[in-house]
């Protein structure tokens, strides 16, 4: 039986790392993370989160609950950075070993088929698909030696639904969720799990970045109370599956749509 149900510090002690977490839904799964306990590491890349970096970094502090939080400022495109972040959260937390990993970073190109450069193409599927292969290898060698592992990938409904303007997103998601599939055949031996997150529409920044029309009949095609879904709904889901009770789930593909999606 599970010890684990209804315990507020459910991952005190567990070492997190949280790509692209100086905002939106990634800020919000570093939070609900450390309010269960867990020490997390914070990636971003551009100076300009900086600010957002060091204020989610004390917001955290100010917990006191045995969490904490250290960051790393890591370029997702360059080939060096999933070994950057996983040496920066070794030596932060002074451990050897990484229990949780969640791949959320991604970026976006608005743009119909004809309008899509190669390096438009190359771009997404670097930070989108590319980075998180390697610093889930990255990470691999250092989840823990009982089993208990936790990685999950933050996907999106765009994957499946066929949107058009984001051809090249919707292929990179669609290619995290292939991944997911194959590295949950790869860890369950050893006792990890891997699983993907579908947001479906959802306030964040990249939401911002879309025709206001679009959002608005997303909203209202939502059925959950007509309504964006939050960061904190996805944050849930996420620190869920991170956690000892989301042991029997891996490979598994979970829409956080408020219903906009029904798989």
């Amino acid at each position: 039986m599970s010890t684990t149900s209804n315990n507020p510090l459910s991952l005190r002690g567990k070492v997190a790392i949280v790509t692209g977490a100086s905002r939106g839904i990634g800020e919000a799964i570093a939070l609900d993370l450390a309010t269960r306990g867990a020490k997390v590491m914070i990636t971003y890349t551009s100076a300009s989160s900086e600010d957002k970096v060091q204020k989610l970094i004390a917001r955290i502090a100010s917990l006191n609950n045995e969490s904490s939080a250290a960051s790393v400022k890591a370029d997702l495109s360059l080939p060096d950075s999933p070994q950057q972040i996983v040496d920066a959260t070794l030596s932060a937390f002074s451990t050897n070993t990484i229990d949780i990993l969640i791949n959320n970073a991604a970026i976006l190109h608005d743009k119909k088929m004809v309008d899509v450069t190669p390096e438009d193409f190359d771009s997404t599927h670097i930070v989108n698909l590319r980075a998180p292969f390697f610093l889930t290898q990255s990470v691999h060698k250092h989840l823990p030696s009982s089993g208990g592992g936790r990685i999950v990938n933050i996907s999106s409904i765009g994957s499946r639904a066929g949107f058009s303007g984001y051809s090249v997103y919707g292929a990179t998601k669609a290619g995290l969720e292939a991944l997911t599939r194959s590295f949950a055949s790869e860890f369950g031996p050893a006792g990890h799990t891997v699983n993907a997150v579908n947001p479906g529409p959802t306030q964040s920044d990249m939401m911002d970045q879309l025709d206001p029309t679009f959002v608005e009949g997303q909203r209202n095609a939502t059925p959950m109370q007509h309504r964006l879904g939050t960061g904190d709904d996805i944050a849930k889901i996420v620190a869920w599956l991170a956690s000892e009770e989301s042991r029997w789930v891996t490979g598994q593909t979970i829409s956080a749509s408020g219903g906009f999606v029904m798989y």
